[in-house]
């Protein structure tokens, strides 16, 4: 006998409010290439500089086409971006906005979280390809907004929190800093975080290593430019490839979860650490289960583990794929694996965990 499922019923209330909540998702991503474009533009800029404006002005003013200007003033009018008002015609950053999307030292600064996004979702393709095939998709790979994103929008937040907060929370890190100590910063990309510890502690020397070739040519630019190249060797390298032993001090930013076998990273790194050394992980935040990732910040991260973090890692060998929203847990168990014994959270913000692991 066959039989026949009751169709479900469907709520019309529901379905409205899903579909334009799905609008509001379909202006969003589109508002992600609109930050870019104001950025790279100097539209953000210019309005922080120049208080109220009309499409003409900022036209003018920034030497873009007036019909561009218009259309992005109105979208960034239309998600709160900016205010408008329809008696003068004139368009207005707020200050909060102007903090955060024109100043790049703030830990608030998100243009360059906007621009890794970008990136990301411009290389979708490739990933549908690979999610068919199991295949991965490496770092290298991806377009450049990807790697000049990812810096630009983790850099302020090492600015804020690394030299006052994070590396204090480490058990005696900063005299050993003070005093003379040998560092190694592993999945360094262009250097921002390898360069700031180095301006903080002159006494100390530095290794910073990536695998990205261009990431390195970037790192040893910058260095130069603060001069500190004289204390930091750059080097390309899988982070399974640390030269030298006796390190002081190993650090690796939001990285570990990238790598295609961070188990043989945990005991590479373990052979190259003194026996009273310190190994620092700076991963995204994260619990340890899925229910305690379903807010704003998890989902971000869960979204750019689909598209960019998971397909790293499997494009390398091994490919665990750990995935951005890890936790704290599932670390501790890759470090156990490599040989340390001792683990703890130290610090943390809305989207970085700082973990102090030792032999």
């Amino acid at each position: 006998m066959t039989t026949t499922e009751a169709p479900t019923e469907v709520d019309t209330d529901k379905l409205m409010q899903f579909v334009f909540r799905a609008v509001d998702e379909v202006g969003a991503t589109l508002n992600a290439a609109l930050v870019v474009m104001g950025d790279k533009l100097g539209y953000y800029r210019d309005l922080a500089a120049n208080g109220p404006s009309t499409p003409t002005q900022l036209a003018e003013r920034t030497g873009t086409a007036e019909p561009y200007a218009r259309e992005w003033l109105n979208a960034q009018a239309a998600g709160s971006y900016l205010t408008y008002d329809p008696s003068s015609g004139h368009y207005t950053l707020p200050p909060e906005q102007a903090v955060a999307l024109t100043v790049e030292d703030s830990p608030a600064f998100l243009p360059g979280f906007f621009q890794i996004a970008l990136g990301t979702v411009h290389d979708t393709s490739h990933i549908l390809e690979a999610a068919r095939s199991g295949a991965g998709y490496g770092w290298h790979e991806h377009d450049t907004d990807v790697h000049v994103g990812c810096e630009r929008f983790f850099r302020p937040s090492y600015n804020a929190n690394l030299i006052d907060g994070w590396l204090p929370a480490l058990d005696g890190v900063v005299a050993k800093l003070q005093r003379g100590a040998r560092v190694a910063d592993v999945g360094c990309g262009h250097g921002a975080s390898t360069i700031l510890m180095a301006q903080a502690f002159p006494n100390s020397t530095f290794v910073g290593s990536d695998y990205h070739a261009q990431s390195i040519e970037t790192a040893k630019e910058r260095a130069a430019a603060a001069g500190v190249g004289d204390r930091i060797r750059f080097e390309i390298s899988p982070a399974d490839g640390i030269t030298g032993t006796g390190y002081d001090l190993v650090t690796m930013f939001d990285c570990l979860h990238d790598m295609g076998d961070p188990v043989g990273v945990a005991k590479q790194t373990r052979h190259a650490l003194a026996d009273d050394g310190t190994w620092m992980v700076v991963e995204p935040m994260a619990g340890d289960h899925v229910e305690d990732n379903l807010n704003p910040v998890g989902r971000a991260y869960y979204g750019f583990s689909t598209l960019l973090c998971t397909p790293s890692s499997l494009s390398q060998d091994v490919g665990l794929a750990l995935g951005t929203q890890a936790g704290p847990a599932r670390i501790r168990d890759v470090v156990t694996a490599g040989g340390f014994t001792r683990f703890a959270s130290v610090a943390e913000t809305p989207f970085n965990r700082v973990l102090e692991v030792r032999p």
